[in-house]
């Protein structure tokens, strides 16, 4: 075999392994800790982006009741609760998030179209709510919406559900989808580049949460 042939095949193999192995880095960030039924299943809110360009579903197991994991999820978003997640890094992005380390009575309750804030005053807004098992959150961070959301005009979706964890405690299961914008190669290169932040400020905050719960 001469030297130029081998050093293609050589190069073919590291290749085929180097994308193996994105894939598989790719895969765990888009469904950590869930299961593939989880991962595959439909969840209330995907007919709201029907064709997203990005789908995430995370999910972790809780040692408590939903009750208890409930009030957290109620009063997340920024001048509430946080998000439960790297502080610091989104106060160095200008996001003024200060995450909560007790329940704050007053901001329990929800209802469709309360908007949940990310950066001064634009977030997305409640789409639906059944406490203590379902949020859906649906928007844009475009501008602030007054009311529910209007598909036409969605960049997304975020699902949280609280189910019952065998044998015990619960299982809170987060759906993202991600509408597709134009030019459809700039909305193709920002999710790639959203992906793995998506998934570090999410990881942490599923644990935030958990850890919450647990200990109050």
């Amino acid at each position: 075999m001469s030297t130029s042939l081998t050093a293609i095949l050589v190069a073919v193999c590291v290749m085929a392994i180097a994308a193996a192995a994105y894939v598989a880095a790719r895969t765990r960030m888009l469904h950590w800790g869930a299961t593939t039924m989880e991962a595959r299943r439909s969840m209330r809110g995907d007919d709201l982006i029907p064709e997203p360009i990005l789908v995430t579903t995370r999910a972790i197991t809780i040692d408590a009741e939903a009750e208890r994991v409930w009030p957290w999820l109620s009063q997340i978003g920024q001048g509430r609760g946080g998000f439960y997640s790297y502080e610091l890094l989104e106060n160095l992005a200008g996001l003024d998030i200060h995450n909560a380390d007790r329940i704050i009575p007053e901001m329990q309750e929800l209802k469709p179209g309360d908007l949940i804030p990310f950066w001064r005053g634009a977030g997305v807004n409640v789409e639906t709510v059944k406490a203590p098992r379902l949020l859906v959150l649906a928007g844009t961070l475009n501008r602030p919406r007054g009311g529910t959301a209007a598909a036409g005009n969605l960049g997304g979706t975020w699902v949280f559900a609280l189910e019952d964890a065998e044998p015990r405690g619960t299982r809170l299961v987060v759906r993202s989808r991600v509408a597709k914008f134009e030019p459809a190669w700039l909305s193709a290169l920002f999710m790639r580049l959203l992906e793995p932040v998506h998934y570090v400020m999410e990881h942490k905050m599923l644990k935030g949460i958990r850890d919450r719960a647990e200990q109050h």
